[in-house]
């Protein structure tokens, strides 16, 4: 008979620490100390990088490595997150500090951790996926250009002359995208070619270094080699030691001066790094579920990330999220607990009073070799080039909206008009496809003849029926679908789903995946006009097999039936 939804219990609100340290061993110990000693390292040149792209000294970018990193661990709804400074918050950061300073960076961060905090004890956490892929993937890739152009001054070694850009320009100092390009451009006759090779050294490290040395991030070893190459060479490149003061000492508490006024000016900033620390964190969460097989608690990390920015404002730092490459590397180096992030926090303690000094040595066009890369590991231009593929002409317009407002305004401007586009189209979709007929009353189900519990099903088959569009909104609705996996064939009835987008595609294909894995085949039962069509264009129909499409129930379960015997055939 057809498969039932099964209602989701309530999510606790209790840090996943306090549940995984029921059954904590020594085993997991030392394999936790071992991955926050090794992620420590892969953060210390990043957080400094990103520090540097966000217009702030680089012992602020560890201050928040370390004051975000520990309280997310502590506080955290993931069993492996590892939060910090990240490349989705530069060129926002960077915008903040240059018009209101560090105090308006702070209270923009304190008052989007509070924002954060309020949204995990309403249990907003499941509302994230209600932006749409397609917005995420835009301003993603938006941000990962804006990263880009604003190294590329830096990467060339290239010189400003303030009273010159103010006359000819209009600035003295570039802060918007478009800003930074002219600017590129009318001094790119001041190019430092001994820069460039620096910076050229950098790129071949970070890419050509072997992965099976992957423990020793290529970051660190780009950092090494170009600072001695630049200390006894004598070559004239600018390190961060020329243009920025450095410390060692420990980050110290700080309260920003907070009117009124100021604090209403700066509501659109903290709305987006509310918005961003929401979704790059729980995006983080789930593609750590995935590896680990966890499951995370969205709405204790959205309060985790509150509270982690509040700290990292109040102790010199900048807004930090989850960092899914860091994450990542967590889990792969054995990291199954809390207790590796704040490891690393405390390994980045000792590295930020023993090695700070150093870092002065470090030379700005490695510092950009290294943002070059993280920008093109962030950009996902796979993503961008599938849904141009497959996805309908709809979506595909709000991707490309986003991430040229993105670039060329802000994320404030690029999300909200993304997120008005996303939800009139929908509206439209949805009145596309929606009629007026007239239908008789069929409350007693033996009177509906298509009623599956009419129906003869095969033994070792399932039938699971949707109901509904299936859109950005209702993917996790699915996940249920092979709740049972000791069967055969899994046949999905969509005769009452009116419309489809590229999200529920990817939801459907996730579906058949996991049935692939459990050598379980799936026949689709009566798809609609408008699903057939995006099925078709993403490719979905020739993955699954044209002949697993039936029109009817009555004949998708025969075929259902044919599966079967073909199976029992060949284990017999």
């Amino acid at each position: 008979m057809a498969e039932k939804a099964v209602k989701p219990t309530e999510e606790k609100l209790k840090p996943k620490l306090f549940s995984v340290m029921k059954n904590y061993s020594k085993e997991q110990l030392i394999k936790d100390i071992i991955a926050g000693i090794i992620v420590a390292i892969i953060a210390l040149p990043l957080s400094i990088a990103l520090a540097l792209a966000s217009g702030v000294g680089p012992e602020q970018g560890l201050y928040t490595a370390i004051i975000a990193g520990f309280i997310v661990s502590f506080l955290g709804g993931s069993r492996v997150q590892i939060a910090g400074p990240t490349a989705a918050f530069a060129t926002t950061v960077a915008g903040i500090v240059a018009s209101e300073g560090m105090d308006g960076l702070a209270i923009s961060a304190i008052m989007a951790g509070i924002l954060l905090i309020i949204m995990g004890f309403c249990r907003f956490g499941a509302l994230i996926k209600y932006i749409p892929g397609t917005i995420t993937t835009g301003f993603t890739f938006g941000i990962a250009v804006t990263i880009l152009l604003g190294q590329v001054k830096d990467f060339l070694g290239l010189t400003y002359d303030k009273a010159v850009m103010k006359e000819a320009l209009g600035f003295d100092s570039p802060i918007e995208t478009v800003e930074k390009v002219r600017a590129i451009g009318y001094f790119i006759d001041t190019i430092n070619w001994q820069a460039v090779m620096i910076g050229g050294v950098s790129l071949i490290i970070l890419i050509l270094w072997p992965k099976k040395l992957e423990k020793i991030p290529a970051s660190l070893i780009a950092v090494i080699v170009c600072s001695a190459i630049v200390k006894f060479s004598g070559l004239k490149v600018n390190t961060i030691g020329d243009l920025y003061q450095i410390s060692n000492s420990l980050p110290k508490f700080t309260m920003p001066e907070v009117t009124f006024t100021r604090v209403r000016a700066l509501i659109p900033n903290a709305f987006t790094i509310a918005v961003l620390a929401a979704v790059e964190s729980l995006l983080s969460c789930v593609v750590a579920d995935g590896m680990v097989g966890s499951k995370h608690r969205s709405n204790m990390e959205l309060i985790a990330q509150g509270t982690a920015n509040i700290g990292s404002a109040f102790f010199g730092g900048i807004p930090a999220t989850g960092a899914i490459a860091r994450t990542a590397a967590n889990v792969k180096n054995g990291g199954r607990t809390p207790i590796s992030g704040m490891v690393h926090s405390v390994v980045l303690v000792v590295i930020l009073v023993l090695l700070m000094p150093y870092a002065s040595l470090i030379p700005m066009p490695t510092i950009a070799a290294i943002l070059f890369i993280v920008a093109y590991n962030m950009c996902g231009w796979r993503n961008i080039r599938n849904t141009v593929k497959t996805a309908p002409k709809s979506d595909i317009a709000v991707l490309f909206v986003t991430l040229i407002l993105t670039v060329v305004f802000d994320l404030v401007v690029a999300i909200g008009v993304g997120m008005v586009m996303a939800a009139l189209l929908f509206m439209k979709r949805m009145a596309d496809v929606t009629e007026a007929h007239a239908w008789v009353d069929v409350d007693d189900e033996d009177t509906d003849p298509d009623n599956i519990l009419l129906k003869k099903i095969p033994q070792n088959t399932r039938v699971f029926e949707i109901n509904g569009p299936m859109f950005f909104a209702a993917t996790d609705k699915y996940k249920y679908v092979l709740s049972d996996e000791n069967i055969d064939v899994l046949c999905i009835r969509m005769r009452n789903v009116p419309a489809i987008d590229a999200t529920g595609v990817e939801a459907l294909m996730r579906i058949v995946k996991r049935c692939e894995r459990h050598n379980v085949k799936v026949v689709f039962s009566h798809v609609n006009e408008q699903p057939m069509k995006v099925m078709t264009k993403a490719g979905f129909i020739e993955k699954v097999g044209r002949e697993n499409f039936c029109d009817h129930i009555d004949t998708a379960l025969i075929r259902a039936e044919n599966i079967e015997k073909e199976i029992l055939s060949k284990r017999a």
